[in-house]
């Protein structure tokens, strides 16, 4: 956690993690064109921002985009916020998810785990319903097979899509409709890509949420910090979460 501290600590690299929050995805010259700082400065602190895991980079043609990733964060938080502030924790993150219109949210965590064993916790149902809300994946795990995800509690299918690409344990493709409620049934088909990469001992796990719409329901990927927290967490100590909002559902 110390690249996240020292990441955060220079307030020309807050304002860029600001600017990312207000409009997700832009590119060095778009953000060089808010600050009055050369290319080369606005690179540099974007670097940083990126060995601390806060922005990840991604090519769309020729264009390189950036994205804010607050997995870190949320890690932080989970360390040691939730313990004495979830309430008003909770409140203030719901008001940034609020204020978000993302298009597409990439999301990225070191976990120190095997690829194979990492790619068991994400196709695994009572493994996955540990750090997911309680919720569980049923599945073939079969290219163009469905999913189902329901929760003993709901009492109805939450969530259902197709499996686009299977590839054990590296990468997993899948389309998502959420069904909880007629709000996010609204919102239609999106789709999350997971990619595995061995770094050493341990994993480079980057979830990327896509075709959402501008402006889409922020029930579609404001869990997604809780749930990879919640991943590392069981994986590493074999422990849940205990924050109130890992405990949603169970």
């Amino acid at each position: 956690m110390d690249d996240v501290f020292k990441a955060l600590s220079d307030p020309t690299r807050r304002d860029l993690l600001d600017e990312l929050f207000r409009e997700d995805g832009q590119s060095l010259s778009a953000l060089e064109a808010r600050f009055s700082m050369s290319r080369f400065g606005i690179a540099k602190h974007l670097r940083i921002l990126e060995d601390a895991g806060l922005v990840v980079a991604r090519r769309r043609g020729r264009e390189k985009l950036h994205f804010l990733n607050p997995v870190p964060i949320r890690l932080v938080h989970d360390r040691w916020v939730s313990k004495y502030a979830e309430p008003w924790a909770a409140a203030l993150s719901d008001l940034k998810s609020r204020l978000e219109s993302p298009m597409e949210k990439i999301f990225e965590i070191y976990i120190k785990t095997t690829p194979e064993r990492l790619w068991e916790a994400i196709t695994d149902s009572d493994i996955r319903s540990k750090y997911q809300f309680g919720n569980t994946l049923q599945s073939d795990w079969t290219p163009g097979g469905r999913f189902e995800m329901g929760n003993p509690k709901a009492g109805q299918i939450l969530g259902e899509g197709e499996n686009l690409e299977v590839d054990p344990p590296r990468r997993l493709v899948q389309t998502m409709r959420a069904l909880w409620g007629d709000d996010v049934k609204a919102e239609g088909t999106s789709k999350i890509t997971w990619e595995i990469e061995p770094v050493g001992d341990s994993c480079h796990l980057t979830v990327t949420h896509s075709d959402l719409r501008e402006g889409a329901n922020e029930q579609l990927y404001g869990g997604w910090p809780m749930i990879l927290s919640g991943l590392k967490t069981w994986l590493e100590t074999g422990e849940k979460l205990t924050t109130p909002g890992s405990l949603l559902y169970t």
